[in-house]
């Protein structure tokens, strides 16, 4: 993999900060986010300037350019794939480690006296703000805003923001109209008491109105803000998508509705000026509501008199919680990603020997069973197909210069998900065609052993997920062994693979407690640079769940797994495994027999239908 060269793009850059362009003065640093305007984590390619800048190409990361330095924040996921893919003008800062510095930290070292810090405010939410900036107060330096990107104004050939059609989803997959949506979220209004929401999240307004895009590579999205008022709707986007008779029925735009249902359409470029226009007309006691992660753009157009700031939006938490249409649409999703990979690995046992089988093919080849499967719509992320020194690579994506041949001798590691129109799948499994040596299996069964630790836990209600990282990760820390990325995401109903409010990481970060109806990955792991990497990783449903005591009368929840696809036994240490172990790894494999078999027979999918009943026999 060869670093892009960032030289000439550095000297560019730097030069536009000496000059003041798009600020008023010269600035000492330029910070770039990865985000967009919605603070999205994976974005449209016209916004990945951090990638343009610096070469990286993960989801999470900053990067921060001074008149001598270049440094780039990202977290363990990504600390291999980061440093080979930028060259030497940058240095890698690995986000979690002790001795790594955060980003105000190491402003404060680097930067001259009463310096200046740039950063467009639409693509930094405004809790980074407020703690960049007081952090950079306290010692004679000011963060201020540029009046538009630095990065945009030496990207010449910076691809356009996407238009694409939109897609109207019906009842039968929602299982509630917008309008229903609405009414409950003015009720989250009226408890507040704010006259009006500001919704910036791109899942949360596909989410409100029914509607999905493809403007995002793998995220069914669009590009909008919308302003939803105690009797009034304001829907900003590209006025294209308003040309659509479908949408314009969808959204009653021709139609005599009450005023509170009436939508009003404007330009996706105006919802600033609006917003300010409308935080100049409240009265006294009026409030708008908006999520502090929301851009410092938008957050500072509301008077702060006016403001009124959550972490989550009351969509965000609407969203999370599935209804029972929703369930039923990710279970169905489900079997059919599992039909999929059956007959993925049916073809890989046949191929692999043969040694022409290599991560891109295989990739490839899982994207196509997939898209064979009612309802596919596109891949959930992409994929993560690994052999070898590449699987400990935790978010590797193979290309041509990476691209290894599958092998009877090395692991083989393959992350991967679509998405359905009745919902979203993200699985991994780690496998060996050949003979595990001994050391595979064993640092494999500490992950499995952690894998069924929270896949069987009893928790209370209230239960926040970092409470139960520890259930996952505690077989490796008896020997000495870690894995550097969280255990745990929520996930959408045909929406983003990653979403919040809810998460299991070890990380203290403002999760929301576990509720029936939200849907998390549960993905421990174990990587050794160069050597290999194990992931097991399945989506599960939060239950209620029947204990023997109900202490308070609080009540207890427990996971019920979504991903129903076999965990290979031949990688497993079976005198490493508990009774209790090798019973819910017999239980979960009978279940996958059970619900898969009448899906497979349906299908005809003879061949892959003996896999599944050979990958799922007894064991212990």
């Amino acid at each position: 993999m060869m670093p892009k060269v960032t030289t000439e793009l550095l000297r560019h850059l730097r030069q536009g900060m000496r000059n003041g362009q798009n600020t008023k003065e010269p600035i000492q640093a330029l910070i770039v986010p990865s985000g967009d305007n919605h603070q999205s984590e994976y974005i449209a390619p016209c916004d990945c300037r951090r990638e343009f800048v610096s070469g990286f190409d993960g989801s999470a990361g900053t990067a921060i350019v001074t008149e001598e330095h270049a440094a780039l924040w990202t977290d363990g996921r990504y600390f291999l794939q980061a440093s080979q893919q930028m060259d030497k003008n940058w240095t890698l800062m690995k986000t979690g480690l002790k001795m790594t510095p955060s980003q105000e930290d190491w402003l404060i070292k680097v930067l001259p006296d009463g310096s200046k810090v740039a950063v467009d405010p639409f693509v930094i939410a405004a809790d980074q703000w407020k703690i960049l900036s007081k952090a950079l107060k306290s010692v004679g330096h000011s963060l201020v805003p540029s009046k538009e990107n630095l990065v945009d104004a030496v990207w010449k050939d910076r691809p356009d923001r996407p238009c694409n059609p939109l897609l109207v989803m019906e009842l039968s997959y929602t299982g509630l109209s917008w309008q229903d949506k609405i009414i409950q979220l003015r009720e989250k209004l009226a408890e507040k008491k704010a006259t009006w929401l500001v919704v910036t999240a791109l899942d949360e307004i596909a989410w409100l109105l029914n509607l999905r895009g493809s403007e995002i590579k793998y995220n069914p999205l669009f590009f909008a803000f919308a302003l939803v008022g105690s009797k009034n709707i304001r829907l900003f986007i590209n006025e294209k998508h308003m040309e659509d008779r479908a949408v314009r029925d969808h959204l009653q735009l021709d139609r005599e509705v009450a005023p509170e249902f009436r939508i009003q359409v404007h330009p996706y470029e105006s919802i600033l000026t609006e917003l300010q226009t409308v935080g100049a007309r409240l009265s006294m006691k009026e409030r708008i509501w908006i999520s502090s992660k929301a851009s410092q753009a938008l957050t500072e157009a509301i008077p702060k008199m006016h403001r009124l700031q959550t972490i989550y939006t009351p969509i965000c938490m609407a969203k999370a919680v599935k209804n029972p249409t929703e369930i039923k649409g990710m279970r169905n999703a489900h079997i059919k990603d599992a039909v999929a990979l059956c007959e993925l690995f049916n073809w890989l046992e046949k191929e692999v020997p043969k040694g022409k089988v290599t991560e891109i093919s295989a990739a490839n080849k899982a994207a196509e069973f997939r898209s064979q499967q009612e309802n596919f719509m596109d891949l959930s992320f992409g994929t993560i197909s690994s052999t070898g020194p590449n699987s400990a690579i935790i978010h590797y994506s193979p290309n041509p210069e990476t691209n290894r041949t599958l092998s009877l001798n090395e692991i083989y590691l393959l992350d991967s998900g679509a998405q359905y129109k009745d919902g979203t799948t993200d699985v991994t499994r780690t496998v060996h065609f050949g003979i595990p040596t001994d050391y595979e299996k064993e640092c494999f069964t500490y992950v499995l052993k952690g894998h069924i630790s929270l896949g069987s836990a009893v928790f209370p209600n209230g239960t926040k997920g970092h409470l139960l990282d520890s259930f996952a990760r505690a077989a490796l820390w008896d020997c000495g062994l870690d894995y550097l990325h969280g255990t745990g995401h929520g996930v959408g109903a045909f929406l983003n693979v990653h979403e919040g409010p809810c998460g299991i990481s070890y990380k203290t970060f403002a999760d929301e407690p576990l509720e029936a109806g939200m849907i998390l990955s549960n993905e421990p792991g174990y990587y050794e640079d160069g050597r290999f990497g194990f992931r097991i990783e399945s989506i599960v449903l939060v239950v209620p769940a029947k204990t023997k005591y109900q202490f308070l009368d609080r009540g207890s929840l427990k996971f019920e797994p979504l991903t129903l696809f076999p965990i290979q036994t031949k990688l497993m240490k079976i005198e490493l495994l508990t009774q209790k172990e090798l019973a819910w790894i017999n239980s979960y494999h009978q279940l996958c027999r059970e619900v898969l078999r009448p899906e497979l027979e349906k299908q005809g999918k003879v061949e892959a239908l003996h896999w599944l009943l050979r990958e799922t026999e007894s064991i212990g």
